[in-house]
């Protein structure tokens, strides 16, 4: 592999990792508030992209096809669709069990997931062939000697970066980014001291469908098509990028995120290797798990019995 050849994978690799590390970011904010992992999330990020497929053509018929204004209000009414998605899940299904012991939450986030997907897979629905994703932006591509950069392989990282500043803004320099700090730290003293915690843990799960809807039209902007299994594979992945950045820690879900594709993109386009990259997440997952169980960014903290 010669050097531009290089170049050209690590553009890739980080295309596909600020998508992974979007979804993190949604595992990341969830498990930071209430210490449990939820796996509906990457069936959120497939109702975003089927809710920007039936958004956009709306939205066209406004603006008209491939404009800037209308991509982000496809992106905007999507994000609003599955963030309101997400609270409505956090209250039927997780708010009854908040006091249940965490392996029951679990069973029940793996039941959420599985009964979203096949549900979606009803032809009353979605159904479950395959469709073409709606270009929402026209694609330019560049060329600097053999390296091709394409306009989603700047979108994709830009629209990134802005999220992960605003999700550090809101946490870090707002009252609400407090509470939920707040909420994290203690609940019960939290609650004590006048914060609701039920309205925050909503908000808390509505920014993270957000987040995850916003990265499954970007990844859908790339993809081939869309279909209600669409998210097992990202969210999967995501889910090994937050461990692996440090679960509950933000810029870690965004540094595991753009490891894990980067590594994966090289992975592919090396001979011999290429038959490996869906096994590459899962050895580096490994490899934290036995040497730095808190993750690269993560701090190991100590649990009473």
């Amino acid at each position: 592999m010669d050097f531009q050849q290089t170049i050209q994978q690590l553009i890739n690799g980080l295309g596909l990792g600020s998508i992974y590390a979007l979804i993190a970011l949604g595992y990341t904010m969830v498990y930071g508030v209430l210490r449990f992992i939820n796996f509906a999330h990457s069936d959120v990020l497939m109702l975003g992209a089927f809710s920007a497929l039936y958004i956009a053509p709306k939205v066209e018929k406004v603006l008209g096809p491939q404009s800037v204004t209308g991509a982000i209000l496809v992106i905007v009414f999507s994000a609003a669709v599955c963030a309101c998605l997400g609270m409505l899940i956090e209250f039927l299904a997780y708010r009854p069990l908040r006091n249940r012991p965490k392996l029951t939450v679990l069973i029940t986030a793996i039941g959420v997931s599985l009964f979203i997907e096949f549900t979606c897979q009803n032809d009353a629905i979605f159904g479950s062939a395959t469709r073409a994703f709606p270009k929402l932006l026209p694609e330019q591509q560049f060329h600097l000697g053999k390296i091709v950069l394409g306009s989603n392989d700047i979108i994709v990282p830009v629209v990134t970066a802005l999220l992960l500043v605003g999700m550090w803004f809101i946490v870090q320099k707002t009252r609400i980014g407090t509470a939920m700090r707040a909420v994290s730290f203690n609940q019960q003293a939290a609650s004590l001291m006048g914060v609701p915690v039920n309205r925050i843990i909503s908000f808390t799960f509505g920014l993270g469908s957000a987040l995850a809807a916003v990265a499954g039209i970007l990844y859908s902007m790339k993809a081939p098509g869309i279909e209600p299994l669409m998210g097992v594979q990202p969210g999967l992945r995501a889910f090994i990028a937050a461990v692996v950045g440090g679960i509950g820690n933000l810029p870690g879900a965004v540094l595991g995120g753009l490891l894990i594709g980067v590594l994966e993109t090289f992975a592919g386009g090396i001979p011999g290797l290429s038959n490996y990259r869906d096994a590459i997440a899962f050895g580096i997952l490994i490899l934290i798990l036995l040497f730095k169980p808190a993750g690269l960014l993560g701090r190991a903290t100590i649990e009473k019995v």
